[in-house]
């Protein structure tokens, strides 16, 4: 029988593991960590335990043994602790294959119990074997029971000097407080997407596939910062492309939607031309797309538009096609605010629908339905102007709403006066306390909530004076609060004050004038000719706020501001 090859011999290395970081240099995307873990390895502090958090796939198991192996460095037995480490050392090969005596690793999501801690608390105590230290490596270690966390406690504050740990989980939020304090803790970051497809690039080159650019940005997308996620769907569509990477077999094969239709779908939809939606729609799903996909898709589309609206400068995104960029722009001009939030919100109910629904197609086709026909509605804001003007009309409005308002100026102020600095608090002697209102308002801005809120609910004010206060309280209000006030108004004006409280009478607390108005406002408001139209046309509508808005009003061949109730 003839001998074996190296590759038959080995099998397949998929190429998650084949392209696995061997150094600190190979780790893409986590500088930090690493210029932390080279200065700390440098001037000897090294710490007892490391955390290492993250979603999937950017390397935490990874980088648990390059710390294992930067612990026992050394090369002919000759070494210390690095984190630059040139050459294969005495122990690295053993380590990074996961065979070394000394490194153990330990899964505590098949391993959670306290008989399986016990077991590592009496292993401690024993040196190893040919290494410099022994490290324990505990993968998802947020599995591990409670019982387990608190035996692990002392021994992971004080281990022996021969011992060192290295945890890793994708559930921080999950692992006790007791143990993050006895940690150091480091968090790998998403790989961006830039990184991710060079990456992908260079592994492909290594491969001698040929990869198209646009495959590798699918491909980027779909691992979300994931590196193993990036390189496991890489692996796959070289073996769905015969060795050849296109932008249609990742499309193909992941059953993505193509992405200039896509935008073609978004544009027939805001446009509100429902028929040639539905028509692209099952186009794709003939190629292979899904309903759920196209769906996220058009909602990326929509994150992209109202961020290009908000931030125009986003073409240096590398996981966006050129296509995407030019377009994304095109309706950003186009669209108005109102219009993008709309439809984020009904493509975000959509995806609900699809998930639940019998035939996911049909229901993907009612969401661009029903959003198509709301495209055409008008904005809330135009329609009351419509009223007011008298335009209103049964017809449709424009699918394409006009650009959203501009912000109100700034009240003018007096040319002598300058604008404070944010966070400015006045000094004590410019403090005038003329009315209750104004030691409401000094609360506010010396950042006393507490004393603000009891004064608003509780307070009914009688009189105020120079140094005299006179209020009545409300039944429950708090013991103390006739002295916390007496204190709070000696500190801000530097005077003393008498707080005077009587057994009844005084105006209503200010919450209370406040409500009050309110419900005033919202009755004008129902009463009002055009806000009746609207009510009238919307019958399910409500009115939520009233804001004053100024009016002028002339007076002596002089414009002054009335201020009059406005419906939300």
């Amino acid at each position: 029988m003839s001998e074996l090859t190296p590759l038959e011999a080995v099998g397949y290395r998929v190429l998650a593991r084949k392209y696995r970081p061997k150094t600190f240099a190979d780790l893409i995307g986590q500088d930090a960590m690493v210029t932390t873990l080279t200065n700390a390895f440098l001037t000897g502090r090294i710490a007892q335990a490391y955390m290492l958090t993250g979603v999937r796939g950017v390397g935490k198991t990874t980088t648990a043994r390059l710390i294992a192996r930067a612990l026992n460095y050394s090369v002919s037995g000759v070494g210390e602790p690095r984190v630059d480490m040139p050459a294969m050392g005495d122990h690295c090969e053993a380590i990074l294959e996961s065979r070394h005596p000394d490194v153990i690793e330990m899964d505590a999501a098949s391993r959670t119990g306290i008989d399986d801690i016990r077991e590592i608390i009496e292993q401690v105590r024993y040196a190893p074997v040919t290494a410099r230290y022994k490290v324990y490596i505990i993968d998802e270690v947020h599995m591990l029971s409670k019982q387990a966390f608190n035996a692990l406690l002392k021994t992971l504050e004080e281990p022996p000097p021969h011992v060192k740990f290295v945890f890793a989980t994708t559930e921080i939020r999950k692992v006790p407080v007791t143990v993050l304090s006895r940690c150091q803790r480091f968090d790998l970051r998403r790989l961006e997407a830039e990184l991710l497809i060079a990456h992908l690039g260079k592994v492909a080159a290594s491969e001698g596939v040929s990869a198209e650019p646009e495959s590798l940005r699918l491909i980027a997308r779909a691992a979300e910062g994931s590196v193993r996620d990036g390189l496991s769907l890489l692996d796959q569509v070289i073996s769905f492309g015969g060795g050849t990477v296109t932008a249609r077999s990742v499309s193909d094969m992941l059953g993505l939607s193509d992405r200039e239709k896509v935008v073609d779908v978004f544009d027939a939809v805001m446009r509100g031309d429902a028929a040639t939606a539905i028509r692209l729609v099952e186009d794709q799903h003939a190629h292979g797309g899904d309903a759920a996909a196209l769906l996220t898709d058009l909602a990326e589309l929509i994150h992209l538009v109202t961020r290009f609206k908000v931030v125009p400068d986003l073409g240096s995104d590398q996981a966006l096609s050129e296509a995407e960029i030019r377009r994304g722009r095109e309706f950003a001009e186009k669209l108005a605010m109102p219009a993008l939030t709309r439809a984020w919100q009904m493509i975000l109910k959509g995806l609900e629908e699809v998930e639940t629904a019998p035939d996911p197609l049909m229901a993907a086709e009612m969401v661009l339905i029903r959003l198509a026909y709301a495209a055409t509605l008008p904005a809330p804001a135009d329609l009351v102007r419509r009223l007011l003007d008298g335009s209103a009309t049964s017809g449709e409005a424009s699918p394409l709403p006009p650009a959203p308002p501009q912000p109100a100026p700034e009240p003018p102020r007096p040319r002598n006066e300058e604008p404070a600095p944010a966070g400015t608090i006045a000094a004590p002697e410019s403090i005038a306390i003329t009315s209750f209102a104004d030691i409401v308002a000094t609360a506010v801005s010396r950042r006393d909530i507490r004393l603000k809120i009891d004064l608003e609910r509780h307070a009914r004010p009688i009189r105020i004076e120079p140094g005299v206060v006179e209020l009545a309280l409300e039944p429950g209000a708090p013991a103390g609060l006739p002295g916390a006030l007496s204190q709070a108004l000696e500190a801000w004006t530097g005077r003393r004050w008498m707080v005077l409280v009587a057994s009844s009478g005084g105006a209503k607390p200010l919450a209370q004038q406040a409500h009050d108005r309110r419900e005033g406002l919202l009755r004008v408001a129902r009463q009002d000719p055009a806000v009746q139209q609207v009510m009238a046309r919307f019958p399910d509508a409500e009115i939520l706020e009233v804001k004053e808005a100024p009016a002028a009003v002339e007076t002596g061949g002089e414009t002054v501001e009335e201020a009059g109730p406005l419906a939300d």
